[in-house]
């Protein structure tokens, strides 16, 4: 699975996006708001290291998830 963070102008927030290893998108919320039911993408019970991830990711880049 991928993350990248995507920044946001005036009023639209940042975004993060989740792809999976085709780089197709399954997920795409916002990045001040934590992601509901993370069950469905296999990231249940690791809500703090993915906050974490996603406070300290770069702008644009696409970077291997690996929690």
């Amino acid at each position: 699975m991928y993350i990248i963070k995507v920044k946001g102008k005036a009023k639209i927030p940042d975004y993060i996006q989740l792809r999976d290893e085709n780089f197709v998108l399954i997920a795409y919320f916002r990045a001040d708001r934590p992601l509901k039911k993370l069950e469905k993408y296999g990231l249940d019970g690791k809500e703090v290291a993915l906050k974490e991830v996603i406070d300290n990711l770069p702008f644009g880049k696409l970077q291997k998830l690996e929690l």
